[in-house]
């Protein structure tokens, strides 16, 4: 993929490696973790962020092979640049035990099927519908936000076994999902670092 990057975005990174050493994490899991604290100021998601190197090493392959992206809503999708979404939240509906974010969770998994990525940063009840779902995922960026359900949501994430991006706090986040997604999509295949 061929992208411009900004000065300001170049010196960002310059000012946030000047401030936080990331050169120990692997080279997803480094890209992930700037990515997200470039997108939220804020460098304390170096020890809140939980992710597995060789599940980015797949999501980054599946991706880049055109797995199709899911996110929880239109302001994630809206953050992921240069590659189209599935957001079904426009076309659900709340009902008895369900709200209208777990629905269109249910819709987009009916329209999508195995081997997506799911990117959720607003609601928790979306990623716990999710986990209910036989998904198949490529992987999971669970990072809704909030005091109620988004930290248990996320540990019953980790707990899952899914290949998955989360955290530990109440942050997160449409900024911070769609910068993780983002991570992925920017980091070079091994085609493009050949050139």
């Amino acid at each position: 993929m061929n992208r411009v990057v900004h000065p300001i975005e170049v010196e960002s990174y310059r000012r946030l490696r000047a401030r936080l050493d990331t050169s120990h994490f692997p080279p997803l899991t480094r890209a992930v973790v700037e990515r997200v604290i470039h997108s939220a100021a804020d460098l304390d998601y170096a020890t809140d962020l939980v992710m597995d190197e060789a599940a980015l090493r797949k999501a980054h392959t599946a991706l880049h092979a055109g797995a199709p992206v899911v996110v929880d809503v239109e302001m994630v999708g809206a953050g992921i640049t240069r590659r189209e979404t599935v957001c079904r939240l426009r076309d659900a509906e709340s009902g008895p035990g369900l709200t209208r974010s777990a629905h269109a969770i249910r819709l987009a998994h009916e329209q999508v099927g195995p081997g997506a990525l799911w990117v959720i940063g607003n609601a928790p009840t979306a990623l716990e519908e999710l986990l209910t779902l036989d998904a198949d995922p490529a992987l999971v960026i669970g990072l809704p936000v909030g005091f109620v359900g988004a930290v248990e949501s996320k540990a019953a994430l980790r707990e899952s076994g899914l290949p998955a991006v989360s955290n530990v706090s109440e942050k997160g986040g449409s900024a911070v999902a769609a910068a993780a997604l983002n991570a992925l999509l920017y980091h070079p295949t091994s085609a493009e670092e050949n050139l």
